[in-house]
């Protein structure tokens, strides 16, 4: 026998449903006093996209804003009664070394590391945990398991029935990784000289967010790129295969780079050697770039397997500039 509800529907939730199918940018997120966080609407938002003209109202501004942020900010300065215990026992070498490796919260170690590595550190690198929208779970007050969420939130019904088609787009998971990521930036950066930078490793989940929240916490001028590079396919794609990551590159100030001339450059073994061979070449051949390209090809192919220019060998092409890939 069917169990018969002892509530009446809740017309809010279903009218809120509506007007998310037609008006989806309308849609927000909201947390109520007792910590819960659910859906509502942008009634500003809602009246522009009632209106053929602008409607008037609290001044915009241009910001990234998520449920939690303002206490992952006070989380971010809320001291800590905590110390660091070296373990000598389980280390090489302690009185000499000029290595630390810290085991802990991350949060916490980098609170630690405030009042002795102050405006000290040259680079950070961070492989923070990418917000797969699984089942995101950190060690923070900010986060929970999915199923938690769903009984706080009401997206569970009488019946237990989960009343969210697609978890992975419920903005939980980005307002819990946001809120993980805002603390633990902002005391990176604390820790960063001048002319320190940051690298951080991202997938398609969260880049976008990323990037903007990096904006907000280095500024946006202190952008310095965003890197992209190859990892192994899987070849289980149903669409499109995806074989690249990014690596997001802020710096603290990058004025104070430029001030410094600082340049990210080294020479590739065995690239002095194929420079000079062109040279060489172009004294011989004059501009015919076909006669260059011809030599340069029998040049490298000449070459031993184990000489350093060997792995260059597609900079073969040739134009005004000097040799290029194909």
């Amino acid at each position: 026998m069917q169990k018969l509800k002892l509530h009446s529907p809740d017309f809010t939730e279903g009218n809120i449903a509506k007007l998310a199918e037609l008006f989806p940018t309308c849609v927000t997120e909201t947390r109520e006093a007792d910590g819960t966080l659910k859906q509502a609407i942008d009634f500003d938002q809602l009246r522009q996209e009632l209106s053929t003209s602008v409607v008037e109202g609290p001044q915009e501004r241009y910001q990234l804003s998520w449920p939690g942020k303002r206490e992952a900010l006070l989380a971010a300065n809320a001291p800590i009664a905590k110390t660091l215990r070296p373990v000598r026992s389980e280390s090489v070498d302690f009185d000499t070394t000029q290595n630390l490796f810290i085991e802990g919260d991350n949060l916490d170690a980098l609170k630690l590391l405030q009042e002795t590595y102050l405006g000290k550190v040259k680079m950070i690198y961070i492989d923070p945990p990418y917000n797969t929208g699984k089942e995101f779970i950190y060690d923070d007050d900010f986060s929970e398991d999915t199923a938690s969420y769903f009984q706080r939130s009401n997206q569970k019904d009488e019946a237990g029935q989960r009343m969210v088609a697609n978890t992975e787009s419920n903005g939980r998971f980005h307002s819990d990784w946001l809120s993980m990521m805002y603390p633990r930036l902002k005391l990176a950066r604390n820790l960063l000289r001048d002319d320190g930078v940051i690298f951080i490793s991202i997938d398609d989940n969260e880049q976008a967010n990323l990037k903007r929240l990096c904006d907000e916490v280095f500024g946006e001028a202190n952008f310095i790129a965003s890197m992209v590079w190859e990892k192994g396919r899987k070849n289980d794609a149903k669409l499109v295969s995806v074989g690249h990551e990014y690596i997001l590159i802020f710096a603290k100030s990058l004025d104070e780079l430029r001030n410094k001339s600082v340049i990210w450059r080294e020479e590739k073994p065995g690239a002095k050697e194929i420079w000079m061979e062109y040279l060489s070449l172009r004294n011989l051949h004059g501009s015919n770039g076909s006669l260059i390209e011809a030599d340069l090809q029998a040049w490298f192919a000449a070459l031993p397997k184990n000489h350093p220019s060997k792995k260059w060998s597609r900079y073969k092409r040739i134009d005004e500039n000097g040799p290029w890939r194909d």
